[in-house]
């Protein structure tokens, strides 16, 4: 009868049970390898065990373990001061700190025992000694250092090599920014067709765009100026009236010379384009001068879709 009596799994016997025991033992045999199992693992408990195989041959031989803050102390080894090295083949070995460079990123490199890198100039910090300096500035890794008097809602300018707290009306000077109140403009204001409401002009004029001469088809773009020149030379052609602000009143007035030279006529649009022609007053334009100054006044409601001609002035003299 193969049988056994074991308690942990060295006792158990491989070759039980034989061929010729009786299959009422199988019961016997299975609750011997449940006891044993259990007696050999006590403090398992109710959860899996997912060490490796690896993991575990690690331990072999391993008889205490010092607790963690220990001192791990060297065996065997004398001379001067030693650090454990992983040597990522799964072993350890102490190593001295001679001829050894470690590296932690730029501006900080330890060689020996001494760090090789002037750690103020190249990232802030500087190891003198036993001294941790801090470089000051506004350089790159630099710590800022703010001048006395910065208060509460400063706002922050840098002046050379610190940093130093203004009042909303020292920015403004600062930067040359008009105020609230007003001031002297010193350069060009672009509004880019957005809404001034409520201004009171006084003493204002108007850019004139000289256009040249002229003597083939060609557009007069609102974006050059709400007052432009021209003279015509010669020939049969249309004038487009373009870039009127859309859904908006426009304007312009033309300075034309010697618009009787040639025959032009006034298209809303790119002269190409097919636009409306102008209205004038009673359904026909005005005879320009061939020779002379003749003043023309264009309107529109619309944004230049259909557009509206006067006669301020012919034959200006």
């Amino acid at each position: 009868m193969g049988l056994e009596t074991a308690t942990y799994i060295s006792q158990l016997v491989s070759t039980n049970p034989t061929s010729s025991d009786p299959v009422s033992q199988g019961d016997d045999h299975l609750q011997l390898i449940k006891s044993v199992l259990q007696a050999q693992f006590t403090t398992l408990g109710a959860a899996a065990v997912t060490t490796t195989a690896a993991e575990l041959n690690l331990l072999d031989g391993v008889t205490t373990l010092a607790p963690e803050g220990t001192a791990v102390l060297s065996t065997g080894e004398t001379g001067s001061t030693k650090f454990l090295r992983e040597d990522g083949d799964g072993t350890s070995s102490w190593q001295t700190a001679s001829g050894t460079t470690y590296t932690a990123g730029d501006g900080l490199d330890l060689t020996g025992t001494a760090f090789s890198t002037d750690l103020k100039s190249n990232g802030g910090l500087e190891i003198d000694s036993t001294e941790l300096a801090v470089a000051q500035g506004i350089s790159q890794y630099d710590v800022a250092q703010f001048t006395t008097g910065v208060v509460d809602n400063d706002f922050l300018r840098i002046a050379t090599t610190s940093v130093e707290g203004r009042s909303a009306s020292e920015v403004l000077s600062d930067i040359a920014a008009l105020p609230l109140a007003g001031g002297t403009m010193s350069g060009e204001t672009i509004f880019a067709d957005q809404l001034a409401t409520r201004p009171k002009m006084k003493d204002y004029s108007e850019a004139v765009n000289a256009i040249g001469s002229v003597s083939a088809a060609f557009d007069i773009d609102l974006e050059d100026g709400n007052v432009q020149s021209l003279t015509i030379t010669s020939g049969t052609f249309n004038i487009g009236l373009t870039n009127a602000l859309a859904s908006n009143s426009n304007s312009i007035t033309l300075i034309g010379t010697n618009l009787g030279a040639g025959t032009p006529s006034f298209v809303s649009g790119a002269h190409g384009g097919g636009g409306n022609a102008v209205k004038w007053p009673g359904g026909t334009g005005p005879t320009y001068t061939a020779s002379g100054t003749d003043i023309l006044t264009f309107t529109t409601f619309d944004g230049g879709t259909q557009w509206y001609g006067f006669a301020a002035g012919i034959a200006m003299a």
